[in-house]
């Protein structure tokens, strides 16, 4: 989608600080982060929303989650613990049309989620 701003992270068309990235995902640190560590983490594939998911991309979701362990390990947060996040369409607080998962985490966390 070409006015999607993760699109053009993803075609290099903007910076980003990469995390990590493989074949279909790529992780970045937020440039607004609301904790110590904040990294996104989206597919290279355009996919609006989690409700838009096809059967096909479903392998996506495991291959997410498979990074989340990846990166908690690199970051150093695998045991102290972190927070996955995604919201899904407007009135969760999604601004970006692009599925995404905030990964947070370095400091202690309570039940409230506030963005």
């Amino acid at each position: 989608m070409e006015d999607c701003i993760f699109c053009k992270i993803v075609n290099e068309e903007i910076p980003s600080e990469k995390i990590y990235e493989d074949d279909e995902l790529i992780a970045f640190k937020d440039i607004n982060p609301v904790a110590p560590i904040h990294i996104l983490i989206i597919p290279k594939k355009h996919i609006s929303t989690l409700m838009e998911m096809k059967e096909e991309d479903m392998h996506i979701m495991e291959n997410i989650m498979q990074a989340v362990q990846k990166i908690a390990k690199e970051q150093k947060i695998d045991v102290s613990g972190f927070r996955l996040i995604a919201n899904c369409g407007p009135d969760s607080g999604q601004e970006i049309m692009h599925i995404h998962f905030h990964l947070l985490a370095g400091k202690k966390m309570g039940p409230k989620i506030i963005f």
